[in-house]
């Protein structure tokens, strides 16, 4: 497959194609500044805000990079009450996401507020409570995703250690998968993966990655390969996809291995890069690309979003423009 059919895919045939989140939503908000001077009551700098921005961030910013590839998206979480919640909520249907899985609690939205002047990120305040939903919410949780499972190509489980990904939705999730024969990927969080275990596809990056293996490895060809191979046998996946940052990204799948190669870039800010990853690798899947292909299309996408700073979902344009 040349570019030439890659271009076709992303212009024309990702839209037929259906895909389900799971996983921790999150809002992310930016304060742009400058600072050109420190504060007479503390000695802290000042910084005088030019933009606030918001934007979709964790398991949200993943459906938004599928539906601004023109995916039909369903996503299926848990928001808080309030501004964060109802802000979330609201981004998410104008980009046409389907929300109809995501119920309220009463716990916080969990929300990101970076300070940044420049390019430079100052400080961070978050908003959250990481406790595990269990009871209702879990049994809420596990229904809405049988009601959409077999209406959908494949599954994305985006743990970012929030509390929606626990050892019971994960197994449900990947047992159900391989029932209805849909394919599910995931971006992994923390050194439990047991309860990832017969997923199709584990998308770490190399820091996420080491925390599961007996001895850190360096970011070296050789070394990742070796290594996931033993974690594929271990977890009883069909392969791994490596993000290495400037790097680029290694795919391992049984035999096929692939090392594919970062653009340089001016600005390299990793912020959202695996949710672009993830997301369009699973679309490629789900259109029917090979795994290679994939991966190779997921990197392009990729070198765009650390182009950028802060969280940024990739459009089908600009997926188009780097493809040339």
């Amino acid at each position: 497959m040349k570019n030439d059919d890659l271009k076709k895919f992303v212009a024309d045939e990702a839209k037929n194609c259906k895909i389900l989140v799971v996983g921790d939503v999150m809002l992310d908000k930016y304060y742009f500044g400058e600072v050109t001077r420190i504060s007479p009551e503390a000695p802290v700098p000042i910084n005088k805000v030019i933009e606030v921005k918001e934007t979709l961030g964790g398991a949200a910013n993943v459906a938004h990079n599928l539906a601004l590839l023109g995916c039909k998206t369903f996503l299926i979480s848990r928001i808080g009450r309030g501004n964060h919640g109802e802000t979330l909520l609201k981004k998410m249907n104008s980009r046409k996401i389907d929300t109809s899985g995501i119920f309220q609690t009463d716990k916080p939205t969990t929300t990101k507020i970076r300070i940044i002047s420049g390019h430079q990120q100052m400080l961070r305040l978050d908003f959250e409570d990481t406790t595990e939903i269990f009871g209702d919410e879990e049994t809420k949780l596990l229904e809405n995703f049988f009601a959409k499972i077999k209406n959908v190509d494949g599954v994305i489980i985006s743990d970012y250690g929030k509390g929606i990904c626990t050892e019971k939705i994960c197994s449900e999730i990947i047992s159900t998968c391989r029932t209805e024969k849909k394919f599910v990927i995931v971006d992994p969080k923390g050194d439990e993966w047991q309860k990832y275990s017969g997923a199709n596809f584990i998308t770490p990056n190399l820091k996420e990655f080491n925390l599961v293996l007996p001895k850190k490895i360096s970011n070296v060809d050789f070394e990742i390969e070796t290594a996931a191979k033993n974690i594929i046998e271990k977890f009883n996946l069909s392969g791994l996809v490596v993000t290495r940052s400037a790097k680029g990204l290694t795919l391992i799948d049984g035999e096929k291995i692939s090392h594919i190669k970062a653009k340089a870039q001016e600005v390299f800010d990793v912020s959202g890069a695996g949710d672009t990853v993830i997301s369009v690798f699973a679309l490629a899947l789900a259109g029917g690309l090979d795994s290679a292909r994939a991966a190779y299309l997921a990197n392009a996408a990729a070198g765009v979003v650390v182009a950028k700073v802060g969280t940024y979902a990739v459009d089908s344009e600009e997926l188009l423009k780097i493809l040339e």
